[in-house]
């Protein structure tokens, strides 16, 4: 897999907080004047309802007995700011959009209603999907001179490289093998038209999830009939080029070039895990972590190839750093999450994080996800440090734009830069409503244990337009006032700057309401004829839960039943129908606005 590139020395752009100060939740009156006289003490969470461009996850889909829905994890990402989402693989091995468990029959396809209640959860909570359309099938790809009629889809105990005689990993590769995946791919895309509009052919096609190693001329071939069979069946829908485990330039122009068909890719996909298995700094993506190559380099050769699409959005849709590999450790995994994300945005680069919650019965047991997966622990489905920085990020960076316009100038840059052996990077964004925000950090390689000490500079930051400067800690998200130097309204005086993302931006940059966290855990029971449900309820400073109800399965209406107090946690709907299936939601509402809604839970009647 794959990592970023980053920008050398000379930063041009602001620069963001540092944490550390004690930080009150109140400014002292006068610190800034007349007029703005009081600051958020941390950053105020943004939920997905509220941003329209941002950051992104991968997750699992919901899967008993690892996965189960009512448990606090799911809902995490809305109360997070998570804004697109990729889904399709589980732990390494297929989920229930791939092709081995959409058509298990032959020549029948079908997706659980479950499925559905997944899809609308993330599209009704405010995330956009891409779904990776893969693997192989048994029943067409196997190299058997025997194939099934029929078959049963592994649990998720398998991953690449797996060679056995059905394994999925086997592409396919044959017209006739081509032909029956672009069956699955017509169905599954109308299936999930108007809810899901992109589509990724494949997940590292580079390397072992393609049998026997990954061949650039049969995933173009692949490619070639993906794109037209995306694009027919739903013209609004969008072709990624999928993501790519390393950034091969070679892999990616063969593929392009058998492929003959660059200017129907709508994305190009990548991932960045700079020396997988080992603490590199994120940043390193572009200068070491894959020797000769980089994501800068694939980009550019991308952009010039002949017949892609002018603009082209690149995704690093997998990064992240882990803090079991060797030399690394939360606080390491805390720091990089943030320079990663923010490294990413800077280049124009929407960065997905791997992932939302492990799948243990995989094969990376607990490693990867922002929320511990289950492993019948104390610890189970709660949140790593790695999570609020996550969500810190989102709150702050999604909707902006990466501005040129603003420049930091510091004579002190090459001497820190001396001192600290690592460069100093800064970026400089705008908000939707044009307030500028500057995030600088230096590019180390970070220590476990947080040992790296700040550095102390004065900055000049150039036509951001902010006049009463605060100093955010992402990782933590602390806010400190800070004032310009006597005389100035854009220089900054010993500034502390670390090997985490800080940020500077005006008093006035939280300009958004706090929505309170989505009620987790539904579940509903039959008692006779009434339905008894019951939920957990979170932050977010909730008054009211709502409980909505739906006859039927995904596209059927909901209907709200009851408003309660904040502090009920169960309610019987003693007029449920009484045949049919019935489904339940519910949110919590305070002055501001309503939460996500829980997950969805079913009665059969």
């Amino acid at each position: 897999m794959l990592r970023p590139r980053l920008r050398s020395g000379s930063c041009r752009i602001s620069f963001p907080a540092l944490v550390v100060l004690s930080i009150t939740l109140l400014t002292p009156p006068g610190i800034w004047g007349s007029g703005q006289t009081t600051v958020p003490d941390h950053i105020p969470p943004k939920r997905s309802s509220q941003i329209v461009n941002g950051f992104g996850i991968n997750s699992d889909l919901p899967r008993k007995p690892w996965l189960p829905w009512d448990r606090w994890w799911w809902t995490r990402m809305f109360d997070a700011g998570v804004s697109w989402i990729r889904i399709g693989q589980y732990e390494n091995s297929s989920d229930q959009t791939s092709w081995d468990w959409v058509e298990r029959k032959r020549g029948v396809f079908s997706v659980s209603p479950e499925v559905d209640d997944y899809v609308d959860s993330l599209v009704e909570n405010g995330v956009k999907v891409q779904v990776q359309l893969l693997y192989g099938n048994p029943m067409y790809t196997s190299r058997a001179g025997r194939l099934p009629n029929s078959i049963i889809p592994e649990p998720g105990s398998f991953h690449n490289d797996d060679r056995s005689l059905y394994s999925v990993f086997w592409p396919p590769t044959t017209p006739q093998q081509i032909k029956a995946f672009t069956r699955y791919v017509r169905w599954m895309v109308n299936h999930f038209r108007g809810r899901i509009h992109y589509y990724a052919l494949w997940n590292e096609e580079d390397i072992g999830y393609w049998n026997p190693w990954g061949n650039p001329e049969q995933y173009g071939r692949l490619l070639k009939a993906f794109i037209p069979a995306v694009h027919q069946t739903d013209p609004n829908a969008k072709v990624i080029f999928g993501g790519m485990a390393d950034p091969i330039r070679s892999f990616a122009r063969r593929a392009l070039d058998a492929c003959q068909c660059a200017s129907g890719i709508d994305v190009f996909a990548y991932h960045t895990y700079p020396g997988y298995g080992q603490n590199m700094n994120p940043e390193s993506m572009d200068y070491g972590a894959y020797n000769n190559e980089s994501p800068a380099k694939l980009r550019k050769m991308v952009r010039a190839y002949p017949g892609i699409r002018p603009g082209i959005p690149f995704w690093d849709d997998e990064f992240n750093s882990i803090p079991s590999w060797t030399g690394s450790d939360e606080s390491v995994q805390v720091k990089y999450i943030p320079r990663g994300l923010v490294y990413n945005w800077a280049a124009g680069v929407r960065t997905f994080v791997w992932e939302l919650v492990p799948g243990v019965d995989g094969n990376e047991d607990d490693d990867f996800g922002l929320i511990h997966g289950l492993r019948y622990l104390p610890d189970d489905f709660t949140a790593r440090p790695v999570f609020k920085a996550y969500q810190n990020t989102n709150a702050l960076f999604s909707d902006t734009h990466f501005d040129p316009s603003i420049h930091i100038k510091s004579s002190e840059i090459p001497a820190l830069r001396r001192q600290s052996g690592f460069p100093f990077l800064a970026y400089g964004f705008r908000s939707r409503t044009n307030k500028a925000i500057v995030a600088y950090w230096i590019a180390a390689h970070s220590l476990p244990g947080n040992v790296f000490p700040p550095f102390y500079i004065s900055l000049t930051l150039e036509n951001t337009g902010i006049r009463h400067p605060v100093l955010i800690d992402v990782d933590s998200g602390k806010i400190t006032p800070l004032q310009w130097k006597k005389g100035t309204t854009d220089t900054l005086e010993s500034v502390p700057v670390k090997d985490a993302v800080l940020a500077i931006a005006d008093a006035d940059y939280f300009d958004w309401p706090v929505l309170p966290e989505a009620p987790s855990s539904l579940d509903a029971s039959a008692e006779g004829q009434a339905v008894e449900l019951t939920w957990a309820v979170h932050g977010g400073g909730p008054t009211q839960v709502r409980v909505e109800r739906r006859h039927g399965n995904s596209g059927a209406p909901w209907e709200a039943i009851v408003t309660l107090p904040a502090t009920a946690h169960a309610y019987t709907d003693s007029h449920a129908p009484a045949a049919g299936v019935v489904c339940y939601r519910v949110r919590a509402l305070n002055h501001a606005g309503s939460s996500a809604y829980s997950n969805i839970a079913r009665i059969e009647r």
